[in-house]
């Protein structure tokens, strides 16, 4: 899988911490859509949340870099507390159009 900036890209993260029932997985599909991205962000039953990405590299790290740190100014604040993400990237699957939350 090629790493270049404009490439399709598929980003796996899974985010742990205080991440459910805060609006978290509404705040990631409005910075994922803002960026383009396809995928979805799903409640697991351990208290993490995944987040699965397509697009342009790019833009998948411009999420994974929201994921990990504070929004910059402009952006409203993530919700919840994140004490960790782990992240695999691979090969483009063909999401479906949009974002959503499951």
């Amino acid at each position: 899988m090629g790493t270049g900036d404009d490439e399709t890209a598929r980003l796996t993260a899974w985010v742990r911490g205080r991440v459910q029932g805060v609006g978290f997985r509404w705040w990631v599909r409005a910075r994922a859509l803002e960026l383009g991205l396809a995928g979805s962000a799903t409640n697991l039953a351990d208290g993490r949340v995944e987040v699965v990405a397509e697009g342009p590299h790019a833009e998948c790290r411009k999420l994974l870099d929201l994921l990990k740190g504070d929004s910059p100014a402009g952006l409203p604040g993530r919700p919840g507390k994140v004490t960790g993400v782990v992240e695999r990237w691979s090969e483009p699957r063909g999401e479906a159009p949009g974002f959503h939350e499951r």
